[in-house]
């Protein structure tokens, strides 16, 4: 495989014809990512059952992998620049199996939190580089589209998490949620190693160790602080230690990199009004979209009754409506402009997210379909065009930074609508309960979650609290689903004011390896 650099990689991938095929390495990739996000969820009761884990065991199952996700994404893509960024897509791969296999052969939960930390490492370096490498494979015309259908992937991953999770965990053991990651990841490697050309900076700056640490430490820190504020509460002593630890962590890295001659945090991209308003546009999608999956498969089992294989089921009309998106993003946007589209899609969002919080109890699935495929035309208008915006605000040979900084921006306002969003959840649920006549330790169980009211309900044949339980939380998720709405609709007029014209954005700017961003202003 020919190594290229960053001044003649896309003129090189546009005229070979199998970057269509190295697009289906990337692809590959990202759905192995998708599934990850949502299978374990499905599995985490069977395991806690087989493991002995409580209820904070569980909680670090699960959120092993996002810490280490979203603290180490930033200077992933700073070696896919330095060393090659198919070089360290494989080597990501690489380390997400390995996770997976240690996963699969785990006998307690100490080592399932390693295997999930680990894998959380290679998934870190595969998600900013898989995007990466996009501005080198196609150019204008075509990188919506490749967008598209990369975003397309790594989202058909999370409905098809609890639905393959659900099949395995009725035909095998819990160890194959894992390994049902190998195959996958193997195709994704070979795929790479044959068909994505290597693309890298020769100028990169080597990787800074301090601004490295400071960075995961201070991203970790305060991932972790959000994740853990609901349960223990915002004003908690340790969340707040943490909060304060990271702010300190994190202006410390600040000053630190606007010291730095080639900093790996790029204030000048930051400085781009295009690169920005498009990376705060996709941020506040996801921050949109966490809220959404947060709440739905709660109510989809709990509520409606279904397991955790028709929980996934149900959630796939989200994903007719952004596969039709991601299709017709390209043409829209080239008739329309993104500016228009982006506003619009997040118009769109804000709709189906009003109406899912008209949701009652006797609303049945078919409304939930409904607003379901509607938000998925609104995530899919708005996220692609953004993407490729931010994207394409990029210096090529920059992109692996950049990519690593809008993904991990995205990260992290995922992490914060989970847990601000969850916050006011768990509020409005327990003001909401009816625990009355109910034994004082059945009531604090009643109010962990709907699901745990639901078993006291059934211990105690108490009818009435499940009914209760069902409103409650049906009023708590129309609650976060009117902060979502809100949030999407400042979120497009804000891009609909301030979002520049491709023409305003790009004047005096070549499409490839264009001078930095300060001096586009």
């Amino acid at each position: 495989m020919v190594t290229v650099t960053d001044s003649t990689a896309t003129t090189a991938a546009r005229q070979d014809p199998r970057r269509w095929w190295a697009l289906g390495a990337l692809v590959a990739s990202m759905l192995v990512l998708g599934f990850d996000m949502t299978i374990l969820n499905v599995a985490l009761p069977t395991m806690a059952g087989q493991l002995g884990a409580s209820t904070g065991e569980q909680q670090w199952m699960a959120d092993a992998y996002v810490v280490v996700f979203a603290a180490l994404m930033l200077p992933a893509g700073l070696l896919g620049d330095r060393f090659g960024r198919r070089r360290m897509l494989m080597t990501g791969l690489a380390v997400f199996m390995l996770g997976s296999l240690l996963g699969t052969l785990a006998d307690d939960v100490t080592l399932v939190v390693v295997a999930r930390a680990v894998m959380g490492v290679g998934g870190a370096l595969v998600m900013p580089l898989a995007m990466a490498v996009l501005p080198a494979l196609f150019g204008p015309g075509e990188r919506t589209k490749a967008i598209g259908i990369v975003s397309a992937a790594s989202a058909l991953g999370a409905p098809l998490g609890p639905i393959v999770g659900g099949w395995l965990l009725d035909h095998f053991w819990w160890g194959s949620i894992f390994l049902i990651n190998v195959p996958m990841v193997a195709i994704g490697l070979t795929a790479c190693a044959f068909l994505l050309p290597e693309t890298r900076d020769p100028a990169s700056p080597s990787v800074d160790t301090v601004s490295t640490a400071l960075t995961a430490a201070g991203l970790g820190a305060l991932i972790y602080a959000i994740i853990e504020a609901p349960g223990l509460g915002w004003g908690d002593p340790l969340v707040l230690g943490v909060l304060a630890g990271s702010a300190a962590l994190l202006t410390a890295l600040v000053l630190r990199e606007r010291r730095m001659p080639r900093p790996m945090l790029d204030m000048t991209l930051l400085r781009d009004r295009g690169f920005f308003l498009n990376t705060m546009a996709a941020t506040l999608v996801m921050f949109v979209l966490s809220g959404l999956l947060f709440v739905l498969p709660q109510y989809l089992q709990a509520v409606l009754g279904n397991d955790a294989f028709g929980t996934g089921v149900r959630l796939l009309p989200m994903m007719g409506g952004l596969l039709i998106a991601a299709k017709g993003a390209e043409p829209v946007v080239r008739r329309l402009g993104p500016r228009a589209v982006i506003s619009g899609g997040l118009v769109v969002l804000a709709f189906a997210a009003a109406l899912g919080s008209r949701t009652t109890v006797d609303s049945g699935y078919g409304f939930t379909a409904l607003w379901l495929s509607v938000a998925g035309l609104g995530f899919g208008f708005a996220v692609v065009p953004a993407m490729d915006g931010a994207l394409g605000a990029l210096p090529v040979e920059r992109a692996g930074a950049g990519s690593g900084l809008l993904m991990t921006v995205r990260q992290v306002g995922s992490a914060v609508g989970i847990a601000l969003l969850g916050s006011l959840l768990a509020s409005a649920y327990t003001d909401r309960l009816d625990t009355d006549g109910l034994p004082g330790p059945s009531a604090g169980i009643a109010q962990d979650s709907v699901v745990a009211a639901h078993t006291v309900a059934e211990r105690l044949g108490a009818p009435a609290l499940t009914d209760s339980a069902d409103a409650a939380y049906l009023h708590g998720m129309g609650l976060v689903l009117l902060i979502s709405a809100t949030a999407a609709l400042l979120t497009a007029l804000l891009v609909a004011a301030l979002l520049p014209k491709p023409a305003e954005e790009r004047v005096g700017t070549p499409d490839v390896g264009g001078p930095p961003a300060d001096a586009r202003q």
